[in-house]
């Protein structure tokens, strides 16, 4: 599969990049955990998809931990079927503060399991859904400062992120060569905006729609006890052309 190959080539160049104050460590999962994004790759990427959904970058207990973007682990396992995968430790490493346990973590990532619960509920599984649309993330890195706190691509110094994005743009723009999709969803407004350089870039005029990002730290995200994401969910399905309806428990 040529988008395995177009992996492999980002993650490399991404990993000879160094990055100033205020990042002091960065994780690369397309390394340390690249059997699992393989895995996530084979099992959904054959075929081209009527949806691209983009976020950001991964999050340290789900993408971070098993190589999937947005990769609860639990979710991962029982709902997509990748498991029993070893997953490695990054290069640098914060044992402690930054620990990585691959499909042991105790920590469910709750912006996947919010995004894939959302998913599963609106198609009935998880593979029911893959057969429309593809999750994947911009940036294949996580950065953190001093402290081990998390930085976001934004949040990096220009020159940094004027290298970064240039790798990441070529990367989200062979996904879009291998998926074909007739619409693209920006989880959040930096996947957003990126999705959208990528594609004036390219001088294409694909659909683009916005998506809230699940996030728990986003007050949105957790309005009327996170229903209004779910319906933001469902309308940005629908504006897409994916009919769907809530699967009842």
């Amino acid at each position: 599969m040529e988008i395995l190959g177009a992996s492999q080539q980002a993650a490399e160049r991404c990993q000879a990049l160094d990055f100033d104050e205020p990042v002091t460590c960065t994780y690369n999962p397309l390394d340390y955990a690249w059997e699992g994004y393989r895995a996530y790759l084979e099992r959904f990427a054959d075929e081209p998809k009527d949806v691209l959904m983009v976020g950001m970058n991964p999050g340290p207990w789900g993408m971070g931990q098993t190589g999937v973007p947005f990769g609860d682990v639990d979710r991962v396992r029982e709902g997509m079927g990748i498991a029993d995968i070893e997953v490695d430790t990054p290069e640098t490493y914060l044992e402690d503060e930054r620990p990585v346990h691959g499909f042991d973590c105790p920590r469910n990532e709750r912006s996947g399991t919010r995004l894939y619960e959302g998913l599963a509920d609106r198609f009935g599984t998880l593979e029911d859904a893959y057969e429309h649309l593809f999750v994947a993330n911009y940036c294949p890195l996580l950065f953190f400062d001093d402290e081990a706190s998390n930085i976001t691509p934004p949040r990096l110094r220009k020159a940094d992120r004027e290298a970064l994005f240039a790798i990441c743009d070529e990367r989200l723009s062979r996904l879009i060569d291998h998926l074909d999709p007739d619409a693209l969803v920006g989880v959040g407004r930096f996947a957003e905006r990126r999705i959208e350089a990528v594609l004036a870039d390219r001088g294409e005029d694909r659909q683009v729609e916005y998506l809230l990002h699940p996030s728990p730290a986003n007050p949105m995200a957790n309005k009327d006890g996170g229903e209004y994401w779910q319906a933001q969910l469902a309308e940005t399905l629908e504006a897409c052309g994916l009919e769907t309806e809530a699967v009842e428990a």
